[in-house]
C-alpha cells in the first residue's frame, strides 16, 4: 500500500509523541493507538500501519544482541553494555548469547548496525583477499 506525505507526518508526530527523553514509551504508544481508533480520522489504518513501522524500527535500534564465541564474564558484560550505552543511549536492551562458530571475538548488532570483531569474520576476508 501506498502511504502519502501527509499520512507519513501525521504517523511521525504521533511517534513523537511517544517519546519521553529520547525513548519511546509504551504507555503513550498504546495510549496513541487507543485514541486513533476512536477518533477514526481520515486514513487511520494508513497511520496505524506507517506508526507500527515506525515503533518496530524504534524497538529494533533499542535492542542489542551480542554473540561471543565464549561466555562472558560479568565484568565484560557490564563493560560491553556500558560501551554501547555511551554510543547509543539508556534504555537499550541487551542480549548475550554464545556462538561457537565465531572462533574467538564478539559479533553485536544494535537495529541495523553490526560490529563484528571475530575471528570468523576476519578469516572470511583474508579468505576474500586472496
Amino acid at each position: 500500500m501506498k502511504i502519502g506525505k501527509q499520512i507519513r507526518r501525521e504517523a511521525k508526530g504521533l511517534f513523537r509523541s511517544t517519546l519521553v527523553s529520547g525513548v519511546m514509551d509504551e504507555a503513550k504508544a498504546r495510549a496513541v493507538v487507543k485514541a486513533v481508533i476512536e477518533r477514526k480520522p481520515r486514513g487511520y489504518v494508513a497511520i496505524l500501519e506507517h506508526f507500527k513501522r515506525l515503533v518496530k524500527l524504534e524497538q529494533d535500534r533499542r535492542t542489542a544482541r551480542v554473540e561471543s564465541a565464549v561466555p562472558l564474564s560479568p565484568e565484560q558484560r557490564s563493560g560491553v553494555s556500558s560501551r554501547l550505552e555511551q554510543i547509543y543511549g539508556k534504555g537499550l536492551n541487551l542480549s548475550f548469547e554464545q556462538n561457537s562458530s565465531l572462533l574467538g571475538g564478539l559479533r553485536v548488532r544494535v537495529g541495523s548496525d553490526v560490529y563484528d570483531s571475530s575471528v570468523a569474520s576476519r578469516l572470511q576476508a583474508l579468505e576474500e583477499a586472496f
